[in-house]
């Protein structure tokens, strides 16, 4: 119950400092050895499994979804330090160009191991996330239409 709690604070503390611009918080969580991987074939699809390609897709996600905001809504923990499973529903949202605003579902399902995270999944409502994505690239910013990034 302690640690459930623990892990809890740190997943949302996490997300609070990537709320400010500080990425760093979430890659320098991730184990040696890790999996990222968010669906889709967009800009921010793709998997990566270095800290460099996570250092560069926080860049773009900065890029195209300047001010984006996660609201962690819901924090489920099982199991224990050896092999603990995560699941994140959070709300994202941030202003587009043309005055428009970003709103989307985010699940996150992770995989956390002696306080490092190992495997991290990403899913949201694409159909949602391209429009947005479009609309950043009409826009003029043709990150946003770019190939994922892996590696």
């Amino acid at each position: 119950m302690i640690y459930s709690m623990i892990v809890r604070k740190k997943v949302r503390s996490t997300f609070d400092e990537i709320n400010v611009g500080n990425y760093a918080a979430m890659v320098d969580g991730l184990a040696p050895s890790f999996e990222y991987v968010f669906g889709g074939e967009h800009a921010l699809g793709g998997r990566r499994v270095t800290t460099a390609a996570m250092n560069r897709w926080w860049q773009r996600v900065l890029s195209v979804l300047p001010g984006a905001q996660f609201d962690v809504q819901e924090v489920l923990v099982n199991g224990a330090p050896w092999n603990t499973r995560i699941a994140v529903r959070s709300r994202v949202s941030g202003p587009l160009p043309g005055g428009e605003l970003y709103e989307n579902t985010v699940f996150q399902f992770m995989t956390l191991k002696w306080g490092k995270v190992t495997a991290v999944e990403t899913i949201e409502d694409l159909q949602v996330l391209e429009r947005a994505l479009a609309t950043v690239a009409d826009a003029g910013n043709p990150a946003a239409r770019a190939a994922p990034i892996n590696g």
